[in-house]
């Protein structure tokens, strides 16, 4: 698990209807059905078009039907059937420009919109925002990403189904997911060695750099710390992959304490100019967290999960 650095929205959003107009009672049970699959019209025939296409329409005979919600079955489709569909989609939104890939999710919050207003006393807006956000967001999730929940949750804080004492909760979010967006060149750290020495984010030099949030004594920054010298031990070894490992918190005699289990290749410091917790340039929700920047410390990948990183630097 990773450690939570402060409360998000979401957690609240769990916790909290966001629904208006929504009434009690019993609801309507629908039948079940399976999520329509996209039929992709012939005339696209390169993989790009294809892929764009089924993105695109990806949702649209889903949010199409009719029928009422429970907790297990959202506009008629099993629960678990509807998570592995979202799951698909977002494998599919990784494969298309983040321009495009945001474009498709802000349709999909209006077309959630729509079915919403469809049914009003249904609780399909907030149960299916509930699921987005547990996917997209939520700091423990593989398939997090925070530059695809960006034009959801810029949805909710001016939907009129929202409620409205969420609505400063959610630009918030919408303000910090919007930082270090990828493509965007990652924020310069200066950080500072145990034995006082000093270097710089942008100051390294390397086709790769891996920059690693980490705390001492955590458990899961060790697991990643153990699968990134299996992964990449020969990569950092040749300089085609850079380290740089950086500690944001205050404990520096628990940093200095521990800071001989990192390995000695790595650019290991703690940010004494406060750039990530005082500079409002980075977010960083929990620890770990792993941004892959290329050569030119343009961010390829932002807080990604481990394997994510493996994809992209394997065929590296």
């Amino acid at each position: 698990m990773k450690k939570i650095l402060r409360i998000t929205v979401f957690a609240a959003f769990l916790a909290a209807a966001v629904c208006c107009g929504s009434r009690g009672g019993r609801q309507r049970q629908a039948p079940p059905r399976p999520f329509p699959q996209t039929d992709i019209p012939s005339a696209y025939t390169s993989a790009q078009d294809r892929l764009s296409y089924a993105a695109a329409h990806y949702w649209d005979g889903y949010l199409a039907g009719t029928g009422a919600t429970d907790s297990l079955l959202i506009l008629g489709v099993p629960r678990a059937e509807l998570e592995q569909a979202l799951s698909n989609y977002i494998y599919l939104l990784w494969n298309l420009p983040l321009g495009e890939a945001q474009q498709n999710v802000a349709a999909l919050f209006k077309g959630v919109c729509k079915a919403q207003q469809r049914d009003t006393a249904s609780q399909f807006y907030t149960q299916f925002s509930q699921m987005a956000a547990s996917y997209f967001y939520d700091p423990n999730s593989p398939l997090r990403d925070e530059d695809l929940w960006l034009p959801y949750v810029r949805g909710l804080a001016e939907s009129p189904l929202s409620r409205d004492d969420m609505r400063t909760a959610w630009r918030y979010e919408a303000s910090v997911c919007a930082l270090c967006q990828r493509g965007s060149t990652a924020p310069d750290i200066k950080a500072e060695r145990p034995d006082g020495s000093r270097f710089s984010l942008h100051g390294i030099k390397a086709p790769w750099t891996l920059l690693f949030f980490t705390n001492p004594g955590c458990k899961a920054c060790k697991e990643i710390i153990d699968k990134i010298n299996y992964e990449f031990g020969q990569m950092v070894a040749s300089g085609r992959l850079a380290v740089a490992n950086i500690y944001i918190d205050e404990d520096y005699k628990a940093w200095r304490e521990y800071v001989s289990s990192y390995p000695p290749q790595w650019y290991t410091g703690f940010d004494y100019g406060r750039t990530v917790r005082e500079g409002h340039e980075y977010d960083v929700r929990a620890i770990p967290s792993l941004y892959l920047l290329d050569s030119s410390k343009t961010i390829v990948l932002k807080d990604a999960p481990f394997e994510r990183v493996v994809e992209i630097l394997q065929n590296q």
